[in-house]
């Protein structure tokens, strides 16, 4: 399991900086100029040997270049599919909109009617624009275009908002090296502990200032290691005595870890990057669990839920951990508060004697709407980071971790066992996770069944004898008359129809008050 920690360069030193930053200058210049050359259908190889005569670089710095550039160009066109299906969205959401405004059902709340419709009509027009660019670039197989730098400060630059010499700065403010296992852990940049002054140094290989027929010096910088990772890491940079040869000398077995240096600010950062034991594993969706005791965790943009239930799938207990900072802290004590609430919700359990863990196959997508406060919350949220966190630390701790799907949980548990167990929504919902990763189908009790063929029903048909000919005759209207019959269909049929189809229906035409069942509009 890839693992990164990170550390700070503490130097005075004006002139070995000043070289630093020189080579990591050529350094980002040869990455762009191996990008461009691989748009062009330039081959990898050819590119790696022209790279060295050209910026002077040798031949692993070469490599690393072009690397960096064909993971960019790759990960570009992963994500071409994606950046699709969200700008269609978008275009379907806006499309509504219009419609809405248009007959009158929805009214603007800060200007009028024809300016509102305007600006609809302007937003969509630029969001087929962009979804004409991004299918060409889909059929074409080719990617959008990518500023090196970042479009942002791009457009910083472009209004005179940071100078012509800090949009150089964001260009080139990153060095990368690869590691090797027979290069000692690394070739061209370093980790060294000195064990006179108990003082850690990064030396980087520095071939900008490499004369004919010698090896490149090496540029030295002291840095400053977290101490709860100091030891962890002179394991891995020492080495391992694995026996002696014929001259009675040891020898030494290195680890291989890799090492990006990046400028912020004008301080420099070391990203320590390396493969960690990890004595946990993940399950496959399909897998059983051996334990007897299983968490269910449900992750929330202010809180994790965690329920423990048996192997047999019968709820132990429950708690809460609350974390309401995420909503407005910064990025870095974002860092801190999500790995201290993870930490907390493992100590728990390794008190209860749990030994798998079932988390949500989280994905939240953007609303595909101009709501900033969602998009500020779901920013907030660092949704990857909380879920990774929670996967990573389970696999080092020891713990089994499955992933499960998470559609429906939150109805099952608030229709199902909120009242039964008297738990809170988001508890109620990791107990649902916890049974799901144990294989139980969650079908709806006989009194919700019930409630449907007949509450529900009824109020369907109300639903829709009481639309006026006109709204059945707009693209909205229509949709929502097919929306209704589809759903009267599914009671109909309930017996042949998936359990999920009938949760849903719950979901959207009945809510909780007080532990009682209400009826509401859609």
């Amino acid at each position: 399991m890839k693992t990164v920690r990170v550390m700070k360069i503490v130097s005075d030193d004006e002139t070995q900086l000043h070289l630093l930053d020189e080579l990591m200058r050529v350094f980002c210049s040869a990455k762009r100029y191996a990008f461009n050359r691989l748009l062009e259908g330039r081959n990898a190889k050819d590119i790696i040997k022209h790279l060295p005569r050209q910026f002077q670089l040798n031949k692993r710095y070469a490599e690393d270049a072009v690397m960096l550039a064909q993971s960019l160009i790759s990960s570009q066109r992963e994500l071409l599919p994606i950046r699709l299906e969200d700008v269609r969205a978008k275009i379907e959401k806006t499309e509504k909109k219009i419609d809405e405004y248009q007959h009158g059902r929805k009214t603007p709340k800060k200007v009028d009617l024809p300016t509102c419709l305007d600006g609809l009509h302007r937003r969509l027009e630029k969001l087929k624009s962009k979804e004409a660019e991004l299918k060409h670039h889909l059929d074409q197989g080719t990617i959008p275009r990518v500023i090196f730098g970042g479009k942002q400060n791009f457009y910083k630059r472009l209004k005179g908002k940071i100078t012509n010499e800090e949009w150089k700065d964001l260009r080139s403010n990153q060095l990368y090296a690869r590691g090797d296992k027979s290069k000692k852990g690394n070739l061209n940049i370093r980790l060294v502990y000195d064990d006179n002054t108990n003082q850690w140094y990064v030396e980087i290989a520095n071939p900008l200032e490499q004369q004919n027929g010698k090896h490149a010096p090496r540029l030295r910088f002291p840095v400053s290691v977290p101490e709860k990772y100091e030891e962890e890491i002179i394991d891995l940079v020492m080495g391992e005595q694995v026996g002696v040869n014929a001259k009675g000398k040891p020898i030494i077995e290195y680890r291989p870890y890799t090492v990006e240096i990046k400028r912020k600010n004008g301080e420099y950062y070391i990203h320590l990057i390396y493969e960690k034991e990890v004595y946990g594993r993940e399950l496959a969706y399909d897998e059983p669990i051996q334990a007897e005791r299983i968490a269910g965790i449900d992750i929330n943009i202010d809180r994790i839920a965690v329920s423990i239930v048996s192997k047999q799938g019968n709820f132990i207990k429950s708690k809460v951990f609350y974390c309401h900072e995420l909503e407005y802290v910064r990025a870095n004590k974002r860092n801190n508060i999500v790995g201290e609430t993870v930490r907390d919700v493992y100590d728990w359990l390794l008190q209860e004697n749990v030994g798998a863990v079932v988390i949500e196959n989280i994905q939240l997508r953007q609303r595909h709407d101009t709501d900033k406060r969602f998009n500020r919350l779901t920013h907030h949220f660092k949704k990857k980071k909380m879920s990774e966190t929670i996967f990573r630390r389970g696999l080092r701790l020891g713990f089994r971790v499955k992933k499960v799907n998470p559609a429906y949980t939150s109805v099952i548990g608030r229709f199902k066992y909120m009242k039964k167990y008297g738990l809170s929504v988001h508890e109620s919902a990791a107990l649902v996770i916890g049974r799901r990763g144990l294989g139980y189908r969650e079908r709806l009790p006989k009194e919700l069944m019930h409630t449907i063929k007949t509450k529900v029903k009824r109020h369907l048909i109300a639903m829709l004898g009481s639309m006026e000919e006109s709204y059945k005759q707009s693209k909205s209207g229509m949709k929502q008359c097919q929306y209704l019959i589809m759903m009267l269909q599914k009671i109909e049929n309930f017996k042949q129809e998936h359990e999920w189809s009938l949760w849903n229906i719950l979901h959207k035409f009945c809510w909780m008050n007080q532990y009682q069942l209400q009826l509401k509009e859609v």
